[in-house]
């Protein structure tokens, strides 16, 4: 077995861990939610609070696992497996993350949710931007338009630019920090632009090299 799937794994095994250890503690309905204020907005038994996070890490760490091995362009995947898997520890971790901090506030801590998400989400997009740079083209992973999935050149050069940007949406979100209020703008609105970006660069790309 891969160091990356037995890392997963332990992370994976710990969550389940945890919930049984705390179930005990936990009031009946747990804070599952919080609004775009910080606010708790939404509750849920805690049997599910406490174990749904762990059983959807093990679905996606299962989605993940099956992805290198359906892709009709899988030897493409091997050339950024590296990266691929380390994308998906990243992943298992800031969900991990998300379950800890929601026990702590089940507990009685209080802290803006805002503002500890901020980095979390940086860190994982700034990832993303390394992943992106460095994948092969294939059907699953990374910036798919008909334009990319055409062209090697097309696919290298976009996400090349997708990369950068990515990198930078990252560092922007980590201005979650000082200014939690506009979080959500902070995360949301390079997104958006990257997706615009990219599929529009594609297409022009796409069309110069015809």
């Amino acid at each position: 077995m891969r160091k990356s799937n037995i890392t997963v794994l332990t992370v994976i095994l710990l969550s389940f861990i945890l919930g049984v250890c705390f179930y005990p503690q936990m009031p009946d309905k747990m804070v599952s939610h919080w609004n775009f204020q910080g606010e708790p907005d939404g509750y849920m038994s805690k049997f599910w609070a406490l174990f749904l996070m762990p059983f959807v890490s093990l679905g996606l760490f299962l989605l993940f696992m099956v992805i290198p091995r359906i892709d009709p362009l899988k030897a493409n995947i091997e050339k950024f497996r590296k990266y691929f898997e380390s994308l998906i520890i990243l992943v298992i971790l800031f969900l991990f993350y998300i379950y800890l901090l929601s026990i702590f506030w089940n507990l009685g801590l209080r802290f803006d949710m805002r503002r500890v998400i901020a980095p979390a989400l940086g860190v994982v997009f700034y990832y993303c931007g390394i992943l992106i740079e460095n994948t092969k083209r294939n059907w699953c992973i990374g910036i798919r338009t008909p334009w990319t999935l055409s062209s090697d050149k097309v696919w290298e050069k976009t996400h090349k630019l997708g990369g950068r940007l990515f990198k930078f949406a990252g560092m922007v979100s980590f201005l979650g920090i000082v200014l939690p209020q506009y979080t959500l703008f902070f995360v949301l609105v390079p997104i958006i632009l990257i997706v615009i970006c990219t599929v529009v660069y594609s297409y022009f790309e796409y069309r110069i090299s015809e």
